[in-house]
This record gives C-alpha cells, sequence and structure tokens, in this order.
C-alpha cells in the first residue's frame, strides 16, 4: 500500500532521514520506534506532504505522491494525527470534527459521525464543548476522531500516547486496534515501544535517521538489541 525508498530529508544543513526504505501493506499496523531525534516525525511529515524530501521515492497504493500537496495526499486517502493532538482551540468538538471531513462530497459523513461516537463516546457528550478544554486523553480521542473522518485507508499516528495516563494510553491502544480490524492500514510512531510492537504486524527500528533493524512485531519485542535499548531489558 506504502512504499518509501531511499528516503532522505534534510533541514538546511542537517539531514533528518538518510536513505530510508520500508513499506507498509493493507491491513497492517506496522510500527516505527526509536529515540527521539531519529526521524520519525519527519517521515511521517513527509508522507503527509508537510515535509519535501531531498531524495528518495514514496509511492501509495502504486503511484507516487512525494510531490503532492498536503490536501490531495489527503484526498487520495492518507490522514495524519499529529505528536501533541493539535486540536483546533476556539473550535467545539463537532467543529473539529467538520473539518476532519472538509475534503469530503459523499452522503456518508452523518454515518461516520456516529461511527465516531461509537468509538469515542466521549466526544458525544462534549460535541459543544471547545476542543482546548478538554482532558489530553479526550484531545487525543478528537484528533483520531477528527482524522478517521476524512476516510482514510492509511491512518499516520504520531505518538498516541504521549503525555497521557495509563488508562487513556491502554483505551488509545485498543481503539487502533480496533480501526486496523475495521479495514484501515495504520503506520504508528511511538514512544512507548512495548505497546507500539505488541499490536504491530511488523515493524522497523529508526536510529539518526536509518533503519537499523527490521522484524515482526513479536520478533522485535524478543530482539536483544531492542530490549537493551527501548525495552529496559
Amino acid at each position: 500500500m506504502l512504499k518509501i525508498e531511499n528516503l532522505s530529508v534534510h533541514y538546511g544543513m542537517i539531514q533528518a532521514v538518510r536513505d530510508v526504505s520500508f513499506e507498509v501493506n493493507q491491513g497492517e499496523i506496522v510500527s516505527l520506534i526509536g529515540a527521539n531525534g531519529a526521524g520519525k516525525t519527519t517521515i511521517l511529515r513527509t508522507i503527509s506532504g508537510l515535509n519535501q524530501p531531498s531524495k528518495g521515492t514514496i509511492t501509495f497504493e502504486g503511484a507516487p505522491i512525494q510531490k503532492k500537496a498536503p490536501r490531495r495526499i489527503v484526498a487520495q486517502g492518507i490522514s495524519q494525527v499529529p505528536e501533541g493532538r493539535h486540536v483546533f482551540p476556539g473550535l467545539t468538538v463537532l467543529e473539529n470534527l467538520e473539518m476532519g471531513a472538509y475534503l469530503r462530497k459523499d452522503n456518508d459523513i452523518q454515518k461516520d459521525y456516529e461511527h465516531v461516537y461509537e468509538k469515542f463516546p466521549i466526544l458525544k457528550e462534549r460535541l459543544n464543548q471547545d476542543a482546548s478544554t478538554l482532558s489530553g486523553g479526550e484531545q487525543q480521542m478528537l484528533a483520531m476522531g477528527r482524522a478517521l473522518m476524512s476516510k482514510p485507508r492509511l491512518l499516520l499516528l504520531d505518538e498516541p500516547s504521549m503525555g497521557l495516563a495509563p488508562i487513556f494510553i491502554q483505551e488509545i491502544f485498543n481503539i487502533i486496534q480496533e480501526i486496523q480490524k475495521q479495514g484501515t492500514t495504520v503506520l504508528l510512531i511511538e514512544q512507548n515501544a512495548k505497546m507500539a510492537l505488541s499490536i504491530a504486524d511488523r515493524g522497523y527500528v529508526l536510529e539518526t535517521g536509518k533503519v537499523v533493524l527490521s522484524g515482526t512485531g513479536q520478533e522485535l519485542l524478543e530482539s536483544e538489541e531492542v530490549k537493551k535499548a527501548y525495552l529496559g531489558g
């Protein structure tokens, strides 16, 4: 579904991503793990069209997308939940969800609101509340619901558990698995390597902008290198 080949990204003279190649098959959860500064967020931003690669290709469903504008990438079926959630303050929960559907012209929008409320019942209770007044966990649910309103075939999740209480973290990961079971492919970036790999079909380990290890989620959980570097083992 998604193929990254020899991707390099620079910020001025600084190279953040170095010749990265990986792929995401339809229906999978694929996790990218690595320390802060490893290049994980840069990769997601580049897939979304927010950063431009200095080298390499990004192919989605057989077509190159690395030169497309972000709105065209969303229209093709890729939606991102950014690190830090970035809900729209001053807009209600409902208005934030409406922003997620702004490119859609089909007749299923109302049905998809209902699907979001089923996954995140708290959002239905808070529809007319300013998004900035929600708790961190509720804002994460809103950011995910907003992304789902674009009806993505590929969902990019950037650090969904960051700053959340443990009870919210488990709930978010349960919902990620539910989203996958309902047919959406997921590319997940997550500092909580144990949680990320435990739900992943496959994973890649990034260090200083390069892929240094890959395998199934279970293989990486059992890897001595991964245990030592990311799992405290």
